[in-house]
């Protein structure tokens, strides 16, 4: 089992992974009849593309011994009315360290393959930018 998922009440939940003990509280969003006072479950998955990315092109940084720590990524969720379901997710990546050409093409490309983005429907549209400073 990964994780254990109780429900507070309120539309309010409080996710457990087991592993580790870290804690995720998710919320309704206000345009849901939600408080909107943490992340929402569509929130959390729009996220996890980001820091999947991240990871998988973290994971290749390493073997290329390129190091973009501070790196962030800007993320919005875009959802659609009928039925109610993410419709999009925009991500622009804010990309700090030495990294040449070959190697910014190669991260790029990694994080268009990470598990969450091969996971995700594919009529979710992926709107992702890469900003190299």
């Amino acid at each position: 089992m990964t994780s254990k998922v109780t429900y507070l009440g309120d539309l309010r939940t409080s996710s457990i992974h087991l592993q580790s003990g870290s804690e995720i509280i998710s919320d309704a969003p206000l345009d849901n009849n939600g408080k909107g006072e943490a992340f929402s479950p569509t929130d959390t998955v729009a996220n996890a593309l980001a820091s999947c990315a991240m990871t998988v092109m973290g994971i290749k940084a390493n073997s290329l011994n390129v190091d973009f720590t501070g790196s962030t990524a800007e993320v919005t969720k875009v959802m659609n009315a009928e039925p109610r379901r993410i419709g999009a997710i925009e991500i622009r990546f804010n990309m700090v360290g030495v990294a040449d050409q070959k190697d910014r093409i190669i991260l790029e490309r990694t994080a268009m393959t990470c598990p969450v983005f091969l996971s995700l429907n594919p009529e979710i549209e992926k709107k992702i930018s890469f900003n190299w400073k």
